[in-house]
């Protein structure tokens, strides 16, 4: 069977459940997978644990999960631009397992390369070490982090060819390569699917056997904070 789908939906039918563990890329509201996170929404699936950077904003991208509270927890670095997300929160409705940046990309890349755990520097002597195993390596004090892994990781994709294999473009690859192998199911959509051999094999940044399934997507790529000034005048 081939891996292109018609749409977000076909493309998770058969793959949602309860209480399943979802990774979903991008950074911010760049690069985020807009048609699979509103699909996730429309299949009525409750409970997820979403690894993600952020929690998207109020009304758009994970804040849609948010405020149908189809999310139960969420894994994340960031999470200051969405309002449902900090009610939900101090209300106790939701969990929320905070990372530094740089160890929550790098537990998601130990978890797509079968590392089960390691040591970092970052977060020693604080909240974040607190119950985790600490280590001293030449002197110098480390916390263990667990590498992570999803039931289904959500991706976006600048292009890819009908094997999955994908090129991301700029700040879209934050999050999502590494994203693309830690999932046990990944589901990725892209602007543009070209032939098999249209895609310089230098030019590939994730192999298209990490990709499960794929569709061609339409993307409203909202800017999260829109920042402008006055022309000057003639």
């Amino acid at each position: 069977m081939g891996k292109v789908y018609a749409d977000a939906r076909s493309a998770l039918e058969g793959l949602t459940f309860d209480g399943m563990t979802v990774m979903s890329g991008g950074f911010g509201l760049c690069g985020i997978p807009e048609n699979l996170i509103a699909a996730l929404r429309d299949s009525g699936v409750k409970g997820l644990t979403v690894i993600s950077n952020n929690a998207g904003v109020d009304g758009f991208g994970l804040g849609q999960l948010l405020e149908t509270r189809q999310i139960a927890k969420m894994i994340s670095s960031y999470v200051g631009e969405n309002k449902e997300f900090e009610r939900q929160y101090l209300a106790g409705e939701l969990q929320l397992e905070f990372n530094p940046q740089g160890t929550l990309a790098e537990r998601i890349r130990a978890g797509g390369a079968g590392i089960p755990a390691f040591f970092t520097a970052t977060g020693v002597g604080t909240l974040v070490a607190e119950g985790k195993e600490v280590r001293e390596f030449n002197g110098r004090q480390y916390v263990m982090e667990t590498g992570l892994v999803a039931d289904l990781s959500i991706v976006k994709a600048w292009k890819a060819d009908e094997r999955g294999n994908l090129v991301f473009r700029k700040t879209a690859r934050n999050f999502n390569p590494m994203m693309a192998t830690a999932g046990k199911v990944t589901v990725v959509e892209v602007e543009e699917i070209v032939p098999v051999g249209s895609l310089d094999p230098d030019h590939i940044h994730t192999p298209g056997v990490y990709v499960d399934r794929l569709i061609k997507g339409s993307f409203e790529k909202r800017i999260e904070q829109r920042t402008v000034r006055a022309r000057e005048a003639a």
